[in-house]
């Protein structure tokens, strides 16, 4: 059954604890308990936050090209935004020092992105636990933190939401309890910049890692402003 995107909230695990509890006395037919099992470690997915609150997410993916994007680095740092980098072991690692000034120096927070970008929809739960599991490793060694959320990659030629149940119940072994999508993508690609939506509370955007990360940052916290919005910090509100 393909994976639906939901958000997390505290009303919504209530609801799910509720219906688990009612199902319980069907765990003793063949298969049931396995469903309620299998539920309750399975990462949710999310492609924005159900929230009240004015506050909008800020997310970062790659990690590559950090030597065009000093003033990126700065713009995070000055404007204290709380961004979460899901970046790759074999980009932060070669660019340790960009990415430890971040997040000693600012509120950003380092996310998972898998090992080597993979369509994880093509890979067995043994693969996708590689792919997972190993990026997490990597973060802690490298960071001394763990991450939380991971962010399945993503192309024209993948299936959203980039992810199934296979990816779900890996994200869970590895440590993540929601798989991250996005609502905006305000990412230019060459010379071709998306148009600015109208921010609502709750949504996620999307940027990439590079040359291009200051304009598309600007214009981001501009259309967070014009809305009446603060970035928030992803991994407090996902895990609420």
């Amino acid at each position: 059954m393909p994976a639906v995107p939901r958000s997390r909230t505290r009303g919504g695990r209530l609801v799910r604890a509720a219906l688990a509890a009612a199902l319980l006395p069907l765990a003793l037919l063949p298969g049931s308990a396995q469903a309620v099992a299998a539920d309750s470690e399975a990462a949710t997915v999310i492609s924005r936050v159900d929230t009240d609150d004015p506050v909008v997410f800020l997310t970062v993916d790659g990690g590559w090209g950090t030597g065009n994007a000093a003033g990126a680095q700065r713009l995070l740092l000055e404007r204290r935004v709380p961004a979460s980098l899901f970046l790759l072991p074999g980009a932060y690692e070669r660019e340790m020092d960009y990415y430890r000034t971040l997040l000693a120096h600012g509120p950003s927070r380092v996310e998972n992105h898998t090992v080597s970008h993979p369509d994880l929809t093509t890979l067995g739960e043994a693969g996708q636990r590689a792919e997972i599991c190993g990026a997490r490793d990597r973060q802690l060694a490298a960071f001394g933190d763990s991450p939380r959320l991971l962010r399945p990659a993503g192309g024209p030629t993948y299936s959203w939401p980039y992810c199934n149940d296979d990816t779900l119940t890996a994200a869970r072994a590895c440590g993540a309890e929601a798989v991250v999508t996005w609502t905006h993508d305000f990412t230019t690609w060459g010379e071709w910049t998306p148009p600015t939506p109208r921010l609502r509370a709750g949504d996620i955007v999307l940027l990439h890692m590079g040359p291009q990360l200051e304009a598309d940052l600007t214009r981001a916290l501009e259309a967070a402003e014009a809305a009446g919005l603060e970035p928030a910090n992803l991994r407090e509100y996902a895990l609420r």
